[in-house]
């Protein structure tokens, strides 16, 4: 049984979407059950729900990166679980690192005809799971900002980067990964399990999903004029182009803001009073992905 949880915001527009992901999984002989989630968090407490005492099951996220999040933080005991994911949300950065097709058919079958294969993740020391990115500075306030504002789509992310950029104050963050000790004040701290934030801001681009390593970057003060150009570079994957910009791979890692706030976003959730202090797990989430050379 496929438990199939769909963000059901906007579910007017993704009829057509959920008609084709019933096709293929009644062609396939795959029986399903669809859950049509109704507010923020009830995809974490159906994934509980159905994975209450370590019980198996297969769930699929029918939504973006946010309703994936919660599903892989509802799940009681991750490796008697598989997981998937139809993109159908607004950024879909982690289906772009795992190469999930964007069409709707084509992803439900890579789902209803292949086998699920192990990927890593990012576990926090407080147990919650993030299977993209986590991070702390410009970042969140950059989310604060496009959530109390009243666009809709990407455009109210790059809106509210704007403001940020003239609005956010730097934060000095001691770094701590693999037992070396670092401090940087800068614009934001982050670590990549997936390649791309905020809709296909590459912010990771050497990241790997199942290469056992975590993706620390940072990025250190920049004056206003500089930082809409490291920007730019950013979102084409130029890290090295970037001077201010510090980029390692590493299984361990803590980011913790010298003036003790600790805030942090995962996978575009925000997180108050929470420690970033985090390591890479690996061989436990058995995820449905495509083909790979």
């Amino acid at each position: 049984m496929y438990d199939v949880i769909v963000n059901g915001i906007n579910l007017s527009r993704n009829e057509g979407a959920l008609d084709a992901v019933k096709k293929v999984f009644q062609r396939a002989g795959k029986p399903y059950t669809l859950h049509f989630t109704q507010y923020a968090g009830h995809a974490r407490e159906i994934a509980r729900q159905l994975t209450a005492g370590g019980r198996f099951a297969h769930l699929i996220a029918m939504g973006g990166d946010g309703t994936l999040h919660e599903i892989i933080n509802g799940v009681d005991e991750i490796e008697h679980c598989t997981v998937g994911v139809i993109p159908i949300g607004t950024g879909n950065d982690f289906a772009a690192t795992a190469g999930i097709p964007l069409d709707t058919k084509s992803a439900a079958e890579l789902i209803a005809f292949r086998a699920p294969t192990c990927i890593d993740y990012i576990e926090l020391s407080n147990g919650l799971r993030s299977v993209n990115a986590v991070g702390a500075g410009i970042d969140v306030d950059v989310l604060r900002r496009a959530y109390s504002g009243r666009r809709q789509g990407r455009s109210k992310y790059f809106s509210a980067f704007i403001k940020s950029v003239f609005g956010y104050k730097c934060t000095t963050f001691k770094v701590i990964y693999d037992g070396k000790e670092e401090i940087h004040t800068g614009l934001i701290a982050a670590l990549g399990n997936g390649r791309q934030i905020g809709g296909g801001i590459e912010l990771f681009p050497a990241a790997e999903i199942d290469d056992g390593y975590m993706d620390l970057m940072i990025v250190d003060y920049l004056s206003r004029p500089k930082m809409i150009g490291a920007f730019l570079k950013l979102v084409t994957g130029k890290v090295d182009a970037v001077r201010e910009a510090t980029y390692i791979k590493c299984k361990t890692a803590s980011i913790i803001p010298v003036d003790g706030q600790s805030a942090i976003q995962a996978e575009g959730e925000i997180y108050e009073n929470t420690q970033l202090s985090a390591k890479i797990v690996s061989g436990k989430l058995k995820f449905y992905l495509p083909e790979h050379d």
